[in-house]
């Protein structure tokens, strides 16, 4: 019986610390950034960056009109391109690195949510034949 006291006491001592204890097993913010994030933002910057071209001209064209879609968006979408460009090859070389407030972020204002026109998202653009969300999608004939 005292051997019996003795398991059934050491059982419920161990087993204290793991019924009280808790874990927080949430990511932290930075989470969600690491190097691999980083490489792959390098390359679509890269590969995909020609894309702000059509994207900004659509939007001018949208907002303001064809003529001025016809120069201020064809210049300043090959400005955002020649950016992503150089953001894209200075995240593709420093991609093992946490280099912007010790971190994988991206390093570019992101204010894209209140001024589309400035700003630019963490990858580029999709043009209007891409989407991520297929409920959105619409035929027209």
């Amino acid at each position: 019986m005292k051997k019996f006291a003795l398991i059934l006491l050491t059982v419920a001592l161990s087993s204290v610390p793991t019924l009280t204890s808790v874990a927080d097993i949430q990511a932290p913010p930075g989470a969600r950034y690491n190097s691999v994030r980083k490489l792959s933002r390098a390359v679509a910057n890269i590969v995909y960056g020609i894309s702000e071209v059509p994207a900004t001209w659509m939007k001018t064209n949208e907002e303001e009109g064809p003529s001025v879609s016809a120069s201020y968006g064809v210049i300043e979408g090959s400005k955002k391109s020649l950016v992503r460009l150089g953001f894209g090859a200075y995240e593709f070389v420093t991609f093992p690195f946490k280099t912007y407030k010790g971190s994988y972020r991206p390093p570019y204002r992101k204010n894209i949510w209140f001024d589309t026109m400035h700003g630019y998202s963490e990858m580029p653009p999709e043009l209007g034949f891409e989407s991520r969300f297929d409920y959105v999608r619409s035929q027209n004939y």
